[in-house]
């Protein structure tokens, strides 16, 4: 049992220094910066379609009956 925790002791430190490290550079590099963002941006709901969606739903372009001569 006594080396089963020789072997497990540093093992644990090792993680959880590296979970430190890893949550350091996460807060560092602006991972927590907006956390309400993308939830408030789900909720903005945009009916309108962009213009290369509108014409493309549009279909294509139909002559005025004046050019038609």
């Amino acid at each position: 049992m006594e080396g089963s925790l020789l072997i497990l002791i540093p093992i644990s430190v090792l993680l959880v220094l590296l979970i430190v490290g890893v949550l350091w550079w996460a807060a560092r590099s602006g991972q927590f910066d907006d956390l309400e963002g993308p939830a408030h941006a789900i909720l903005m709901d945009d009916d309108r379609p962009k213009d290369d969606a509108a014409k493309a739903a549009t279909g294509p372009v139909q002559p005025d009956a004046e050019s038609r001569h």
